[in-house]
């Protein structure tokens, strides 16, 4: 099925997706730009991306990691950029707006590895898999399960990224869904749209958010007015879907639940740090990714602490008396930088091999273009529902750098709902988020591309539903 479905997925991406590339930071526009849009450059440029980006989106039929095509499209792209303007006698032009745009890459960079160090931190003390085995063990109907694994995964992608939300409720998922593929399908797909609809009303929950956080064109508070349009995106296919959920109750989990030492100063040290990124941003005007730097700290110094001091290793039960001795007076072999080691790298290089090509192409002259394309001859409120339908077949986070770096002239309402779309738009498809492609690696034959688009009708009826109740709830902001 997903092979079928690749020609139309490469002629939506010619036909919608160009427009949305093509756009360029304004702060890397130098007054001596060239115009290389009718340019031979300009045209291989594009070509250049178009077949990286469609290599990164069959990563899973070619085994090559998505990170390898992007990097090497944005180094050729700045390449050729580099040799026109040199032969123009304008040799600081194009260095200066690669480095304006790696300045903002560097600052995403950063926020993202202190989030995912924290992450890691956290698997590493059992905080997840504590949580895994305490549903397991509540012998909950696989209706309430559907339901159950959704609001967790909706609240808790509102402040972790959304694939590690969208695994670990798909393991729950998968252990409690043994030898029923109806149930572990019909709830993937319920995770995917919860996990991207949480994700859309937190500024630090989805790299849609992030982005325009840090953009600085929405005030930190004003995101949570989003939180009941999420709350529809969600509820209202889940609520369709429930009534095709079994009735029936899966066993129960024998396991014991246990967390290693320190794992809840991690978490009370984690909300710290997203509340130093915040203060950071908000009162002393610094990009949020110097606080998250500084909460880095924070573990690092609960790291040392655990490493010098010995205690009990692994907490079971507050009434365990049957610790087995050495453990009780054992340190900690924690380290900060292993976890950091442990981060997504493919991801991170694909986001950069995406944000420095599509700068590149912005650097070309295609800015014009684009806006006047989405914002100036159709309306701002069709335009941002296309941005989110386009985020089903591409990056939601690109597309979302892609209109912030156009920087449009639209209210603060028009910028929260295309932060809404292209949060939500993901969901559409099970190739359209980080979570979707995550859970069909996880759940091989068991949530599929089809499976999902069965389900993107009720899907569709929750993206409208969304769009709608903010229109209804927040016309203060247009």
């Amino acid at each position: 099925m997903v092979r079928r479905f690749i020609p139309i997925l490469l002629s939506c991406f010619v036909i919608l997706g160009f427009p949305l590339f093509v756009y360029a930071d304004e702060n890397a526009v130098a007054a001596t730009q060239l115009d290389l849009t009718h340019h031979w450059v300009g045209y291989l440029a594009l070509a250049i991306f178009s077949f990286a980006y469609v290599l990164a989106m069959l990563e899973e039929v070619t085994e090559l990691r998505k990170s390898k095509p992007m990097v090497l499209a944005a180094s050729l792209i700045w390449a050729f950029i580099s040799m026109i303007y040199v032969s123009n006698g304008m040799d600081e032009s194009a260095g200066h707006a690669f480095r304006t745009a790696l300045e903002g890459f560097a600052e995403l960079f950063l926020f993202i590895m202190v989030s995912m160090a924290y992450l890691n931190a956290m698997e590493d003390r059992g905080i997840f898999e504590n949580l895994r085995i305490w549903l397991l063990s509540k012998s909950f109907s696989y209706r309430k399960l559907f339901w159950i694994t959704g609001w967790m995964a909706f609240f808790l992608s509102s402040v972790c990224n959304n694939l590690t939300t969208a695994l670990l409720m798909g393991a729950v998922v998968l252990a409690m869904g043994k030898g029923n593929k109806r149930f572990v399908g019909i709830a993937c797909v319920n995770i995917v749209v919860a996990t991207n609809a949480g994700g859309s009303f937190s500024p630090f929950g989805d790299i849609t958010t992030l982005l325009v956080w840090q953009k600085g064109v929405v005030p930190f508070g004003s995101f949570y007015s989003l939180l009941i349009p999420a709350m529809v995106n969600f509820a209202l296919p889940a609520a369709l879907m429930h009534f095709w959920v079994p009735k029936e109750q899966p066993a129960a989990a024998i396991e014991e639940p246990m967390m290693k030492r320190g794992a809840f100063t991690m978490i009370v040290l984690f909300s710290l740090t997203i509340i130093t990124a915040v203060c950071f941003e908000n009162f002393l005007h610094l990009p949020p990714a110097a606080g998250m730097l500084m909460g880095l700290t924070y573990l690092k110094f609960f790291s040392y602490y655990l490493q010098k001091t010995p205690g009990q290793s692994v907490l079971v039960n507050a009434d365990d008396i049957d610790m087995p001795p050495d453990l009780l007076n054992k340190k900690q072999d924690f380290d900060v930088f292993e976890k950091v080691a442990h981060l997504e790298w493919d991801t991170l290089l694909f986001f950069y091999g995406v944000m420095m090509s599509v700068a590149g192409l912005s650097f070309l002259g295609y800015l014009g273009l684009a806006s006047n394309f989405l914002y100036a001859q159709i309306d701002p409120t069709i335009a941002n529902i296309l941005v989110g339908i386009f985020s089903a077949f591409i990056d939601n986070g690109t597309i979302m750098y892609a209109v912030l770096t156009m920087h449009p002239d639209i209210s603060q309402g028009q910028w929260l709902l295309v932060t809404l779309t292209a949060g939500v738009g993901g969901s559409l498809l099970a190739i359209g988020s980080a979570a979707g492609v995550g859970l069909m690696g996880q759940a091989k034959g068991l949530y599929t591309f089809s499976t999902h688009l069965k389900w993107m009708p009720v899907i569709l009826l929750g993206f409208f539903g969304s769009i709608g109740m903010h229109f209804l709830l927040n016309q203060r902001f247009f």
